[in-house]
């Protein structure tokens, strides 16, 4: 048993140095970004995942998170994603900053899946949740009607949760097991991205970073999923 730990703990100092180590550049997180609007355009495509426009046009804030889980008794699970929150004045989407995805876990359990998952900030409060160093949704985020993960909650209105989360999901994951985790901000990635140092404030609320060309791409796509469905379909084509 003491040799198992010891063998879990090394595997993750090794997934956390391994990612650490890994070089990124201006290029590889625009095409992160890209990557995540094509995924949000695959989504919004099928009936039974699509987020509403409706909802869509009154969601404060949203992340974007891609996210893989696989393993067998030992899992881990890792994946990175953006956040953008709306300027309450002009009501136009900011810059993206970057997030980082990490968990462990521990128990019986088999498969493997990858996530896409749109997580909405409904109203200002809850995209202050994003100034947090390590933040987790809870008991405030609701699964959403056609979400692989909604369970007994089943469709819940913009109007009854601070939170909602949407998913695209493949493969299948089971067991039971004792999870921590969480989305922290990828502090290398937006430093990489901004050229200097800062904080998910001044990226996202307090207007030191400016919005890129690629960032911009990604706020008119979800602008023109905020309008009905019509104008969506014609801005798509």
């Amino acid at each position: 048993m003491v040799y198992i730990m010891k063998t879990i703990m090394l595997g993750l100092a090794l997934l956390g140095f391994a990612g650490t180590a890994l070089a990124i550049d201006r290029t590889e997180l625009d095409h992160r970004v890209r990557t995540l609007m094509v995924k949000l355009e695959d989504m919004q495509i099928k009936p039974d995942k699509m987020i509403p426009a409706e909802t869509l046009r009154k969601a404060r804030g949203i992340i974007l998170l891609d996210r893989t889980k696989a393993g067998f008794i030992f899992a881990f699970q890792g994946g990175n994603g953006i956040a953008m929150v709306r300027d309450p004045k002009t009501e136009k989407w900011g810059p993206v900053a970057f997030l980082a995805a990490n968990e462990g876990s521990l128990g019986f359990q088999v498969g493997g899946e990858k996530a896409f998952y749109v997580i909405l900030l409904m109203n200002t409060n809850a995209t202050r949740i994003l100034s947090d160093p390590n933040f987790e949704f809870g008991g405030e985020a609701r699964g959403t009607a056609g979400d692989a993960s909604a369970g007994a909650e089943g469709k819940v209105s913009a109007h009854e949760a601070s939170v909602l989360v949407y998913s695209d999901r493949k493969g299948l994951f089971g067991g039971v097991s004792l999870k921590a985790g969480s989305i922290a901000p990828d502090d290398d990635a937006n430093h990489v991205y901004y050229g200097e140092y800062l904080s998910m404030n001044d990226i996202l609320f307090d207007g030191k970073a400016k919005p890129t060309a690629t960032s911009n791409e990604l706020a008119k796509r979800i602008s023109d999923f905020s309008k009905s469905s019509d104008l969506s379909n014609n801005s798509a084509n």
